[in-house]
């Protein structure tokens, strides 16, 4: 009950570790920030080890990087952008 009533997990509720969060509140059940990266030379970037197994994101897979100027940017699984954008086009998406 008090994980629902914070909207948060019943793990995060049990195992929150503020240093995982950036020393931040616990966030929102199903959002999530992974910690800082550091942009290397060519603009490469390492995905933290706990949000490539929840986004099931491995060696090889492609991404599509999508960016707005007033929010920021957005990676996402190829797959996943494609299919949207084909419900798009189709109209099934739902408002």
């Amino acid at each position: 009950m008090l994980a629902e009533i914070f909207e948060i997990s019943l793990d995060d509720l049990a195992n929150y570790e503020p240093e995982e969060n950036m020393g931040l509140g616990l966030p929102p059940k199903g959002k999530h920030l992974f910690g800082a990266v550091t942009v290397g030379d060519k603009g490469q970037i390492v995905i933290p080890a706990k949000a490539r197994k929840l986004f099931e994101i491995s060696s090889g897979d492609q991404l599509v990087v999508l960016g707005d100027e007033a929010q920021g940017l957005a990676i996402m699984k190829s797959e996943k952008f494609l299919a949207f954008a084909d419900a798009i086009r189709s109209g099934t998406v739902e408002k």
